[in-house]
């Protein structure tokens, strides 16, 4: 019988991504226990309780912070409670892991960044779920053989399948906008699968195609960045082409080109969901994946079990903190741009 510690969790949000975790944490991950559930929401409550099984529930993230048989809590909450939430985690001795983005503006991304480093035995993990997959994985190791020499180009996209409903509409108020939303995973793996720290231009354009409410926002559904990274002082730089969509019509697809000075990566190209093809009188064909949850199921899990690994010390993070001040500093100028149509230099 293993003598390994456990990890103790506590799930905060149960939503679409919370739900998600929850059931990760409570019957697919090694080392933990999922203890508690907080949302002030009551059919949230009942999923934590029929779903996942909890006694313990909470409609106060206090009163989740002060139960003391809660070591970790996991943060599946809106974007604009994601800074503050993470502080008071960290604050009350949890470690504490935050779907992405950290913040929607760079203030409160420092803040955290300032009280994780007054916490160092404590781990703090931003949800950059991509970093996981294990495709996107094996490209990162590929590069970092030097099989395709010095990379210098990713063309990087996530593009939604087009939801009639437009259920993504209603929260555009506190989203970020498309960039922030979507194009931050683009972002984050511009950074590490080329080995890129800083952005000192952005470039970004866009159109509402079919959802044009959008417009109140100042946002739109289909959108183009350009991203000049700095270079190393010896003459070598990197850019990056981001692109996203709230209406493909062929399924969720995620994909990115890294181009290097001898040779490319292709990751994801295409929606396939497996691969299996149908031929009938339509044609030869193959179902498209339906969204992100099922294009990174099994990097979810990974994900998830990184971040207990990380806090019982059975192995180290592969990010950081900054990375997500970074993600977001540059997510923040390109929304600059695509409001002005100009140029922003960071």
């Amino acid at each position: 019988m293993s003598s390994q510690r456990v990890l103790r969790i506590g799930l905060v949000g149960l939503g679409r991504i919370g739900k998600k975790h929850g059931q990760t944490l409570a019957w697919e991950t090694r080392h933990c226990q999922l203890v508690a559930a907080c949302s002030p929401i009551e059919s949230e409550q009942d999923y934590a309780i029929n779903e996942l099984g909890l006694d313990s529930y909470y409609d106060n993230y206090q009163k989740l912070l002060n139960d003391k048989k809660v070591e970790a809590v996991v943060l599946a909450t809106p974007t604009n409670l994601h800074a503050e939430q993470t502080i008071m985690a960290l604050q009350s001795g949890k470690h504490v892991f935050v779907e992405k983005p950290l913040a929607l503006n760079l203030q409160d991304c420092l803040r955290v960044e300032a009280v994780a480093k007054n916490h160092p035995q404590l781990v703090a993990m931003v949800g950059f779920v991509r970093r996981f997959d294990p495709s996107y994985r094996e490209a990162k190791l590929m590069i970092e053989q030097g099989q395709i020499g010095s990379p210098y180009l990713i063309r990087s996209q996530t593009c939604d399948l087009y939801d009639p409903t437009g259920f993504f509409v209603n929260f555009a108020p506190t989203s970020g906008g498309i960039f922030m939303d979507c194009s931050v995973h683009d972002i984050d793996l511009a950074r590490w699968l080329m080995g890129v720290n800083r952005a000192r231009r952005v470039f970004a354009t866009g159109l509402t195609a079919i959802h044009h409410e959008l417009m109140h926002y100042k946002d739109v559904d289909n959108g183009i960045a350009v991203i000049e990274f700095e270079g190393d002082g010896l003459g070598n730089e990197a850019r990056a082409v981001i692109t996203a969509s709230r209406t493909w019509q062929i399924g969720h697809e995620t994909s990115s080109e890294v181009i290097g000075t001898g040779g490319k990566l292709l990751i994801g190209a295409g929606a396939a969901r497996d691969r299996v093809e149908i031929g009938d009188g339509s044609g030869i064909r193959k179902l498209a994946v339906s969204d992100f949850h099922q294009r990174f199921d099994q990097a979810f899990k990974i994900e998830i079990q990184a971040f207990v690994d990380a806090c019982l010390g059975l192995a180290p993070l592969s990010l950081s903190i900054e990375d997500a001040t970074e993600a977001t500093r540059i997510g923040l100028a390109i929304t600059q741009s695509l409001h002005s149509g100009e140029p922003v230099s960071l």
